[in-house]
């Protein structure tokens, strides 16, 4: 485990005071249900806290960027930025899928389950950096993987909500309302994950999926606009 946690320190830029902060970080409770001689902490605690520091390190550096931007509208933006597309892809650059330590069932885990995997992997880490190096360093390195996806999510608009964009871009293009369509729903209440169609009048346009019907809408949504290039 010591080779694997040196090479995550490398690419997190973080060489970390006490590993355990870090080791806790890719630890999914799964992993712990199966290997009871761990002694580390799941990651839930570490990720609780790495989401309130991203939020305010973003915040900080939004309300600098844009100083003519209203309330509204940099709060979308922050959405757009921290979503959890958005932080399973950065996740999934620097490779932390590689260091994961998971049960057997949740390492074949794939598609929107794994990218809620990474993105709460990505929090713990920032959770597990500011405990053992401060606020400065969680700074840095959220700056340092994020940053640079504001212009383009601004620019193209990614900050409105992948629905709206989708209605503005249908209408525009082909004078249709999309409408949405309930496919699928999967798994007890509590982890219930639902498969939702979005269509133009009679053609499907692409299926989403989401742990509440609104977040099924969103995914479809946004698959629909890269599923017509637009």
């Amino acid at each position: 485990m010591e080779i694997e946690l040196s090479k995550l320190e490398t690419i997190l830029g973080v060489v970390f005071i006490d590993k355990n902060y870090l080791l806790s970080a890719i630890t999914h409770r799964s992993y712990l249900n199966e290997h009871k001689e761990a002694t580390q902490e799941h990651n839930e605690r570490l990720e609780f806290l790495g989401d309130a520091v991203l939020e305010l390190v973003v915040t900080d550096y939004l309300y600098k960027k844009y100083p003519e931007k209203p309330e509204g509208e940099l709060t979308a933006v922050r959405a757009a930025l921290v979503n959890t597309v958005s932080l399973a892809e950065s996740a999934q650059k620097l490779g932390l899928n590689d260091f994961m330590l998971m049960s057997k069932g949740e390492a074949k885990d794939t598609g929107r389950a794994r990218q809620y995997i990474l993105a709460n992997a990505f929090e713990s880490c920032i959770g597990a950096i500011y405990l053992d190096q401060g606020y400065d360093a969680a700074k840095k390195f959220i700056g340092e993987q994020l940053f640079n996806k504001t212009d383009k999510i601004v620019e193209k608009k990614l900050w409105q909500d992948a629905k709206s964009r989708f209605q503005e871009l249908a209408q525009e293009k082909v004078s249709i309302t999309p409408s949405y369509e309930m496919l699928s729903q999967e798994g007890p209440d509590h982890d219930r994950m639902f498969t939702i169609g979005v269509f133009l009048r009679d053609e499907k346009v692409a299926e989403g999926q989401g742990r509440s019907k609104q977040e099924a809408e969103q995914d479809a949504a946004e698959k629909a606009i890269d599923t017509k290039g637009w």
